[in-house]
């Protein structure tokens, strides 16, 4: 089983790396970029339980290291 987690910065938390990588794609001549975020993806490869115990799992995970939930949003995604 595995286990697909996406973080992102939370809307209204200053993201510079997002800034950054927007800043060079108009320079690059991409014109229609408005604005970018950057996040994480992490792959996390799970013994075979329940999929809403691994969801359990994953998510304690998120908040107690994968995440800093103060400034960061996060998504998960279980897979067979």
């Amino acid at each position: 089983m595995k286990a697909i987690v996406h973080i992102n910065p939370r809307s209204g938390v200053l993201d510079p790396q997002g800034q950054a990588v927007a800043g060079a794609l108009k320079h690059l001549g991409f014109a229609g970029v408005l604005g970018a975020r950057q996040g994480k993806v992490i792959e996390l490869d799970l013994a075979d339980i329940d999929a809403e115990q691994a969801r359990e799992q994953v998510t304690k995970m998120c908040e107690q290291l994968l995440a800093n939930t103060v400034i960061e949003d996060y998504s998960v995604q279980i897979e067979p």
